[in-house]
């Protein structure tokens, strides 16, 4: 396997990945994300016991028990540009072997949770409801910089609103994720299936 270069993964002198201020060990299976700092400061407040707690910028991230599972909390600040900073350190924790700067021969998987608070038009969602998007429409053309996007998006529905909208050719081409079904299927009972288009 190659060697990530030190200009592609910067990882701090007490071993933590740049931005987040986070080692790999400190990582859990189970990951929060938010935008806001003080969320993810409340919702460690839940937390039973806290490995640590720490911020860097608008990167606040904790690790700690809640009712026997581990989870990280962690906030991005605001933007697809600071979720794709989050994304890739968090694939980084996971999946690089930091000493050799080397992808580890064995994948970690994660389980990754947003939590955010959005707008809605449908008159018949009351303010404060809980909806989980089970499928969400990128209008930043993030993705678009990824290789094998079309691996991982849903083209018969993009194609669908770029017509509908009268997309012009001077915007980036809006993408289409879809959620996981396992997770979404926790959330069944408490919530509305909606989907979330982000700018």
């Amino acid at each position: 396997m190659s060697r990530i270069g030190e200009s592609e993964l910067i990882i701090n002198s007490d071993g933590s990945v740049f931005h987040l201020h986070m080692k790999p060990e400190e990582l859990a299976d189970d990951v929060i994300i938010v935008g806001d700092p003080g969320r993810a400061e409340m919702i460690a407040s839940h937390f039973e016991t806290k490995e640590f707690m720490r911020q860097s910028r608008e990167f606040v991230t904790c690790t700690g028990l809640y009712k026997g599972d581990r989870i990280t909390v962690l906030s991005s600040g605001i933007g697809t540009d600071n979720i794709d900073i989050v994304l890739n350190e968090i694939d980084a924790l996971a999946n690089v072997d930091f000493k050799t700067r080397e992808e580890r021969k064995n994948r970690r998987s994660l389980r990754l949770l947003r939590v955010g608070t959005c707008g809605g038009v449908q008159s018949d969602i009351a303010i404060g409801s809980y909806v989980f998007s089970h499928r969400s429409v990128g209008l930043d053309g993030l993705l678009n910089w990824y290789a094998n996007r079309e691996r991982y998006t849903e083209q018969e529905l993009e194609d669908s609103f770029v017509n509908h909208m009268g997309w012009t050719k001077f915007l980036p081409r809006p993408y289409v994720v879809n959620s996981n079904e396992e997770i979404a299927a926790l959330f069944a009972d408490i919530s509305i299936p909606g989907i979330t288009v982000s700018a």
